[in-house]
């Protein structure tokens, strides 16, 4: 008896422990599956060019339990990937909540949220797993832990000054990566202004409106209602702009869009997108959106995934700058890659080369690649961000 109440308790164990090392493994399995890199460049990579200090407005590595400092044979994104790219800016968005079933058409903000599996499965810590701003507070730590362990490699970026001082040392340290923070979705305020300063005392810089359902601020182009700005949204648009906080229209309705460039001067950004008139997805950019947001002074960063750009090539990706170019003039566009956010691209962070490559044998001239692929975000960037810390 004794002997078999012990060997059930060593069964229960032993599948108490697989249960628990299978639960924590599986979070790895699947960004392995979903950031992947199909349909590489079937030629030898280029040289990154040294006048071509690259910025990519838009990465997800913080979703993903990773090693940045070394290089990963899977993802998109780590330090010596960015380093090999060329990279000198990358922003690192943090998504707060993702609806189970997420689509391009039609979500709500109720559907069950995968993110808080995720963050149990990658034993984020305890707080984060009820809490969209404790999410938001720890993929942000995440990155300042990376500032600390780089050995001077990576530079977290919050004003203007700081992102000067970047790209100078960079002429000597050409290996020098720069990081910003930027939100995806102002659902992880939980409906509270006042946790705006506590994002912005985090190192958070951009600022997305919307994600994949409609929140407190207004719609989004995946929602319900798909509806503008709310009073909370007009708040907060205020408040973020007092603060020189950058707004993103990624993922924005486009009657949100439309109350943004109407009641507010300053240049916006959408940050990772495509164009309708290169593929008819409600991810992707009207014609008359994307000139509205040039008018406005903004940029438009071009994705690239096939759902922005429809195809995974990166012919497909240089063909759809192309159009935006053409669309809304070079000055207005620029890189937002979409890394490791759950989709399949041709290239990762180190294949940037490729693209300029690319860009050129789509007709841009070298000045032009230059602006595209990091020059037109640096002067805007070096427009927006606080010239002074508080």
């Amino acid at each position: 008896m004794q002997l078999s109440l012990w060997s059930t308790v060593v069964i229960l164990s032993l599948v108490g422990v697989t249960a628990v090392s299978l639960f924590h493994f599986i979070p790895l399995i699947i960004q392995k599956r979903l950031n992947r890199i199909i349909n590489p460049p079937q030629i030898s990579r280029p040289t990154a060019h040294s006048a071509v200090p690259v910025v990519d407005l838009h990465a997800d590595p913080p979703l993903w339990r990773r090693d940045w400092l070394r290089r990963n044979r899977y993802g998109h994104i780590d330090l010596p990937r960015l380093i090999e790219g060329g990279v000198a800016l990358q922003v690192f968005a943090a998504a707060t909540k993702i609806p189970l079933g997420i689509n391009f058409q039609r979500n709500r903000d109720n559907q069950p949220d995968l993110l808080t599996w995720l963050a149990v499965g990658q034993r984020w810590p305890r707080r984060t797993w009820g809490s969209l701003l404790q999410r938001a507070l720890y993929m942000a730590a995440r990155v300042e832990q990376l500032e600390r362990e780089s050995n001077g490699r990576f530079r977290l970026i919050k004003t203007a000054p700081d992102l000067a001082r970047l790209l100078s040392d960079r002429r000597n340290q050409p290996h020098l990566v720069g990081g910003l923070l930027a939100l995806e979705g102002i659902h992880a305020l939980e409906g509270r202004l006042d946790n705006l300063d506590l994002l912005y005392d985090a190192g958070f810089r951009i600022i997305g409106l919307t994600h994949f359902f409609d929140n407190e601020a207004g719609g989004s182009a995946h929602g319900i209602k798909q509806g503008g700005l709310t009073p909370f949204g007009r708040e907060l648009v205020r408040r973020a702009q007092a603060r020189q906080m950058i707004l993103d229209l990624a993922h924005a309705a486009p009657c949100l869009i439309e109350d943004v460039l109407a009641n507010f001067d300053t240049p916006v950004i959408v940050s990772h997108t495509g164009f309708q008139g290169v593929c008819d997805s409600p991810r992707n950019l009207s014609d008359t959106q994307a000139q509205g947001i040039a008018a406005a002074g903004g940029l438009i960063g071009a994705a690239f995934f096939p759902e922005t750009t429809g195809s995974t090539t990166v012919d497909a990706i240089a063909r759809s700058i192309r159009y935006g170019a053409d669309l809304v003039g070079v000055s207005h566009i620029a890189i937002g890659t979409d890394f490791d956010g759950a989709i399949q691209t041709p290239i990762d962070a180190a294949g940037m080369p490729y693209l300029a490559a690319a860009l050129a044998q789509h007709r841009f001239a070298e000045n032009e690649i230059i602006a595209i692929m990091g020059g037109n975000a640096l002067h805007l960037l070096a427009q927006l961000l606080p010239q002074e810390p508080d």
